[in-house]
């Protein structure tokens, strides 16, 4: 772990993995700060992610106004991020964050 950044492990499923590369499963560095001074949440998280992983051009099947869209489940080390507080919560090292499209159609 380099100074300053946080490592996590980041899943993706039900289609999401299309969005990037059909990559299901990466590890990833964030800063623990953001450009603001506040700590990196998921709301950054999903940023980053549309910044630096996504290899689709239709960033609005995954975010929306700055967080994932609806349709979309997190999972926070498996626990539902709702009662984690959603989008503003602060990432902690070797995190396990799952996406789960519930819009897959299937």
């Amino acid at each position: 772990m380099a100074a300053g950044t946080i490592p996590i492990t980041v899943e993706l499923s039900g289609g999401l993995e299309i969005l990037f590369n059909n990559v299901r499963k990466f590890d990833v560095e964030l800063p623990a700060t953001t450009a603001d001074g506040s700590a990196s949440n998921i709301d950054y998280l999903v940023k980053f992610l549309c910044d630096n992983k996504m290899t689709d051009p239709r960033r609005e099947l995954f975010e929306l106004n700055n967080t994932v869209r609806p349709g979309i489940l997190v999972l926070i080390n498996e626990a539902d991020w709702e009662l984690e507080g959603e989008g503003e919560y602060k990432l902690q090292p070797k995190d396990q964050i799952l996406f789960i499209s519930t819009l897959h159609g299937g």
